[in-house]
């Protein structure tokens, strides 16, 4: 549990509000919230009473089985546009050896990550695994996203 970083304007778009006034900013961060909660539904990432609250940051409560399902959470939200913060507040019943959070640079791919993290380029596979279904491709990755990186 804690505080996660993101680059606020380097996120998956979910949603095409840009509001002017400020009733439709009230409006507009509940739509914002209803799509953050439908691309965790889309994704399958298990969590059961899940809540998401959207101020200076998206703060999230639930129970999850696995320290994994909470990482993806995070970073599903946390690679959001507009999202500059996740206070994560999910409980895990079954927690086991938290990931590394690694935020992608400019030319950066998963082999040359790999390479970084692990020393072998062709444990990209590990990489990519970690972050599914968030990654559809190997290949489709972008400065200022946070991946994990399984110890």
């Amino acid at each position: 549990m804690g505080l996660f970083s993101f680059l606020k304007r380097a996120g998956k778009k979910i949603t095409n509000n840009e509001p002017a006034e400020a009733k439709v900013v009230e409006t507009a961060e509940n739509a914002k919230i209803t799509a953050m909660k439908a691309e965790i539904q889309r994704l399958g990432i298990p969590v059961s009473g899940l809540n998401v609250e959207l101020a200076e940051q998206v703060v999230i409560t639930g129970q999850t089985a696995t320290n994994a399902d909470r990482e993806k959470i995070i970073l599903a939200l946390g690679n959001c546009d507009g999202v500059g913060c996740v206070d994560d507040r999910i409980t895990v019943t079954n927690p086991e050896p938290e990931a590394k959070f690694y935020t992608v640079q400019s030319g950066d791919t998963l082999s040359k990550i790999s390479k970084s993290v692990y020393g072998d380029p062709m444990k990209y596979n590990t990489i990519f695994e970690a972050n599914k279904p968030m990654l559809e491709h190997p290949d489709k990755i972008y400065p200022g996203q946070v991946l994990r990186i399984p110890a």
